[in-house]
């Protein structure tokens, strides 16, 4: 399958100037013959997690949503993108900020979402692992796995921003069965060692395509890196961007995920009971 991801500055909160740059990229994407279009983290909306804790209206985020399925259905193209939505109120008693939760119906979750080429979803995910303090004050962490669907013929499955950077969570969605990570994200300037070293490392120690789509330009108070790329699962570069907007793709499939598999049995020589007693 031909991947395409996309690279672009948001504007934060401008609904409809993101959803235009999510627009041709797909068109794009669809004319280059790619089944599939990623999207960086809470792109739609931009990246400014207390502006949104303070300035987003939870009413817009499902015609927001049929927004983006209208826009796969378009161009008949899969497309990943990522969105807060509401918790669960359970959630709230996990909150360590002693002040009123983002919002007075429920905690939010940063969340991903893969569409079908007929804009129908097919796989959610909500971020585990929240990175500094603004995002720890507008969002929650969810506790659920990544889960792994077939995607026109690959196992997909996803995981966002900061999570990739822990090798337990690229890890369990590679033991679920997953081929390919799909992975929004929002990285700063100078974590540059991620995308070029930790990304093509969790690839080639979980064994499996890993892709990173990053914001760039400048953002609310945030600089972002850029520096999008696509691991294959020999740890191999497959495609990566410079520091600004770009339109990446690369070839991913199921056979190097075989043979890398094949050839060095990481998953299946694994010894989780021992880790457990070394946990201990």
């Amino acid at each position: 399958m031909l991947l395409a991801l996309l690279q672009a500055n948001a504007s934060v909160l401008d609904v409809d100037a993101n959803l235009r740059t999510i627009d041709d990229a797909a068109q794009r994407a669809a004319n280059a013959g790619a089944g599939l279009l990623l999207t960086p983290e809470l792109f739609p909306v931009g990246y400014a997690p207390l502006r949104l804790h303070a300035e987003l209206d939870p009413a817009t985020l499902p015609e927001i949503r049929e927004r983006l399925a209208a826009i796969a259905r378009t161009h008949g193209i899969g497309l990943v993108y990522s969105l807060p939505a509401l918790a669960q109120a359970r959630i709230q008693e996990q909150h360590d900020d002693a002040a009123q939760p983002p919002h007075a119906d429920g905690a939010w979750h940063i969340t991903a979402t893969l569409l079908d080429a007929e804009g129908n979803e097919v796989l959610n995910y909500a971020k585990v692992h929240l990175f500094g303090p603004e995002e720890h004050k507008a969002f929650v962490g969810a506790e659920e796995p990544p889960a792994v669907v077939d995607f026109n013929g690959i196992r997909a499955s996803m995981l966002i921003c900061y999570d990739v950077e822990f090798p337990e969570a690229v890890r369990a969605a590679a033991t679920r069965g997953a081929e390919l990570l799909l992975v929004p994200t929002a990285l700063s300037a100078g974590f540059d060692n991620v995308p070029q070293v930790l990304i093509r490392a969790r690839a080639l120690e979980s064994q499996l395509n890993v892709a990173y789509a990053n914001h760039s330009g400048h953002e609310d108070v945030y600089n972002f890196l850029g520096g999008s790329v696509v691991a294959g699962p020999d740890g191999s570069l497959l495609a990566a961007a410079g520091e600004g907007a770009a339109l990446l793709f690369a070839e991913v499939g199921t056979e190097t995920v075989k043979a890398a598999r094949d050839e060095v049995p990481y998953l299946r020589e694994r010894r989780p009971e021992l880790y457990k007693e070394w946990d201990r």
